[in-house]
């Protein structure tokens, strides 16, 4: 007759048994060597009787025992399938008592009592009524515009501190800076600006072609290109790229303590990282912004070429409906716009929390925060321009 082996993972016969005497008692029996591979056979089967068990009839009155008289050897699984149905039976609210298990095994189960703390209950996260999420909103609002303009009036301080220092400034990432959201820009910016000189045309040459005027289209689609449509779309291609550019920048040497080691070593973060970027920006607006009315403006003349319009009453047209204040409107804007792209996304960067998605969550708050005040700014200079006819 061979001897069980304690580490064979095949067993002749089960090592823990179900029983139920009646409805309300039930007992669970260990025999033999008890661990990891004994276990693997019968441990799903018990926990699924005690479920279907515990669930018949109210378990507040039901009992189990677990008899460990048998038992000749146990390791942790050992363990762990006791803590289980215990932990089963209380969660239920019902009782459990153990019997028969060897004082030599009793160090093992005390590492891990109380059994409560290993089943935690999950906390529930309170529900916020809705004046409380809306105070906290405008609370988060307002320390954001305040942050906003603190940064503002730091930044308007060293841009003048610049044009007192020239030297000083680091034209090094200046130029950097001016190529990565100028010269990369144009493919995407001339791509976009043809296909809104086309559709712009097109779209106003079929309501005006009810009234015989289509001869109006390209001094009005010229007109609305370079005081509104090429600042404009301008702006926002350079909020989706380049204000995204520098919020990851910044915010990865944010993360990476970076900034934190400028403070340490006495220089200034905004004169250091923030003035040449947003030199750039106000440098390289304007330049996208008249580039992009020019080919709007070509796309739209070789888009009236369909509608019988030649290259020459286009021209008239437009310098008949077109000034040099028009345009001079348009750089205006789109060197505010500049302004703002650049500023909120370095603001945005050095914003950066601590994570591995903080630098993304950076850069998608520059640029949600930079079409927003892109349109505030647009809204001011509107209203500006109706009141002063500039």
């Amino acid at each position: 007759m061979s001897i069980p082996n304690a580490n064979s993972p095949i067993s002749e016969s089960p090592v823990a048994v179900w029983s139920q005497s009646d409805a309300s008692i039930a007992k669970v029996t260990l025999i033999g060597a008890v661990n990891v591979y004994s276990l693997g056979g019968v441990w799903t089967q018990i926990r699924q009787s005690q479920d279907i068990w515990l669930k018949q009839g109210d378990a507040k009155t039901k009992s189990l025992v677990f008899d460990a008289t048998q038992v000749a050897s146990l390791d942790g699984a050992g363990i762990a399938f006791l803590i289980g149905v215990q932990e089963a039976q209380s969660t239920s609210g019902a009782k459990f008592e153990l019997v028969g298990l060897d004082s030599r095994y009793q160090p093992l189960l005390n590492e891990f009592n109380p059994i409560s703390n290993l089943f935690p209950v999950p906390a529930v996260k309170p529900q916020r009524s809705f004046v409380v999420s809306t105070g906290m909103a405008v609370q988060n609002l307002l320390d954001d515009v305040r942050g906003l303009i603190t940064f503002a009036g730091h930044l308007a301080s060293d841009l003048l501190w610049s044009l007192r220092n020239p030297k000083q400034v680091r034209w090094g990432d200046f130029v950097n800076a001016a190529v990565e959201a100028g010269l990369a820009a144009l493919p995407i910016v001339g791509l976009v600006a043809f296909l809104i000189g086309v559709i712009l045309s097109f779209q106003a040459a079929i309501g005006m072609q009810q009234f015989g005027a289509v001869s109006f289209v390209g001094p009005l689609a010229a007109l609305g290109i370079v005081r509104e449509m090429g600042p404009l779309i301008t702006a926002i291609l350079l909020a989706g790229r380049s204000s995204a550019a520098f919020a990851a920048e910044i915010g990865t040497m944010t993360v990476n303590s970076e900034v934190d080691a400028l403070v340490s070593g006495g220089l200034s973060p905004i004169r250091f990282l923030v003035v040449p970027r947003v030199l750039a920006g106000i440098l390289v607006a304007p330049v996208l912004t008249l580039f992009a009315d020019i080919v709007s403006i070509i796309a739209s003349m070789f888009t009236m070429l369909i509608y019988g319009i030649p290259f020459i009453n286009f021209w008239n047209g437009m310098l008949s409906a077109v000034d040099l204040e028009d345009i001079g409107s348009g750089l205006v804007k789109a060197t505010l716009f500049g302004v703002v792209i650049a500023a909120v996304g370095c603001l945005r960067g050095m914003q950066t929390g601590t994570g591995a998605a903080a630098v993304g969550i950076s850069a998608t708050r520059a640029v949600v925060s930079s079409i927003v005040m892109i349109v505030v700014v647009d809204g001011i200079f509107a209203f500006i321009s109706y009141k002063t006819g500039f």
